[in-house]
């Protein structure tokens, strides 16, 4: 039997969970709420879904391999060239392009912990060595990463907000990273949830892009969009950056009814308004239950809570939620994160948690 080298034996896949259909039908439950994963509650645009169905009839046609319109679209909106953005399955297939272009296994990276599983997945797939500098207070440390680049350290993954613990990192942190990373470091900047960062001190990633930083800016359409099931995400670079990209990315990598969604998507500035408007009085919403509970919380810049610490071991708090139709997101034995969703399916989770937390351990 052929084997693939020992760093590809030894990995640990991600493990995404079942579907909600099959849970109901093995628990016999009915309508459970999915709080794991960070979906947008609200569902995608209803723009986006009309054009998904004025294209159903196409089909047949491979789609635009290089995203002519999205880009053409993204690239008037946030005032860079079209040659400046690269699309994505996903911002995912973005972070592995990037490391299968930019690293090899005799190279290093940097990364906190804990933080986008992704990210060691990605660097392990190549044999790679990355060293990951524990959290503070569940946010980056970035003196410390910044402290851990070696002579041939390539990249440094910064998620902002970081998943999943909700946090960010503000201008003046971020200032002191880059001012400490040299030319030859890629640092790639995720910045899945910022629709939803209210936080004034945000870094402004574009203003280090257009000083021609190396920095690979990452955003996608899974989150604030509601687009998840589309699979659609786009990068932020230089031109000779994702050039170079562009020669590993498979063709036709992001599909025509992907395009076709984030291109009605951008226009519905309703719909992202009330997105970030339900995730915010949701937070509220969960931020005075929670206290109420007596449940330590990390206050978020996403639209998702991070626990640290529960009073019961977080599978068992799992599977109790579970049996009453709430699913959540262990994270360990002892943490968890909660999507924030709709008003009923907070007050649900509330509902369940009183009531599980209640019979102790």
């Amino acid at each position: 039997m052929i084997k693939p080298p020992e760093y590809i034996q030894t990995i640990s896949p991600y493990q995404p969970g079942k579907p909600v259909e099959e849970l109901e039908r093995e628990l016999g439950i009915k309508e459970a709420v999915k709080l794991a994963s960070n979906e947008n509650p609200l569902g995608p645009s209803p723009r986006a879904v009309e054009e998904i169905k004025r294209h159903l009839n196409g089909l047949n046609r491979y789609p635009d391999g290089g995203g002519y319109y999205l880009k053409e679209k993204l690239s008037a909106r946030l005032g860079v060239g079209p040659d400046e953005i690269i699309l994505g399955n996903g911002s995912n297939e973005l972070l592995d392009i990037a490391v299968r272009t930019f690293m090899t296994r005799d190279d290093h990276a940097v990364m906190a912990w804990p933080s986008f599983v992704v990210y060691p997945l990605a660097i392990q797939s190549i044999g790679a060595e990355a060293t990951r500098v524990s959290l503070i207070e569940g946010r980056h440390d970035l003196r410390g990463m910044a402290d851990a680049i070696r002579e041939n350290t390539k990249m440094i993954f910064v998620a902002n907000p970081n998943n999943p613990t909700g946090t960010i990192n503000r201008k003046d942190e971020f200032k002191e990273l880059m001012d400490r990373v040299n030319d030859d470091l890629l640092v790639i900047v995720d910045e899945a949830y910022y629709e939803y960062v209210m936080d004034p001190e945000y870094p402004d990633t574009m203003g280090y892009f257009r000083e021609g930083r190396n920095l690979l800016i990452l955003r996608t359409f899974s989150k604030a969009y509601g687009l998840a099931g589309l699979r659609i995400g786009y990068g932020i670079g230089r031109a000779e950056l994702l050039a170079e990209m562009n020669k590993i990315r498979e063709p036709f990598n992001t599909n025509s009814l992907a395009q076709a969604a984030a291109l009605a998507a951008l226009d519905d500035d309703e719909h992202l308004r009330r997105s970030i408007e339900i995730n915010n009085e949701g937070k509220m919403f969960l931020y005075r239950e929670f206290g109420r509970l007596g449940l330590e919380y990390i206050p978020t810049e996403a639209n998702f809570i991070f626990i640290p610490k529960l009073p019961v071991p977080a599978p068992e708090l799992y599977d109790r939620l579970l049996k009453r139709g709430v699913i959540i997101r262990p994270m360990g034995q002892e943490a968890v994160r909660i999507t924030i969703g709709l008003p009923e399916e907070n007050r649900r989770l509330v509902e369940a948690l009183e009531a599980e937390l209640g019979k102790g351990a």
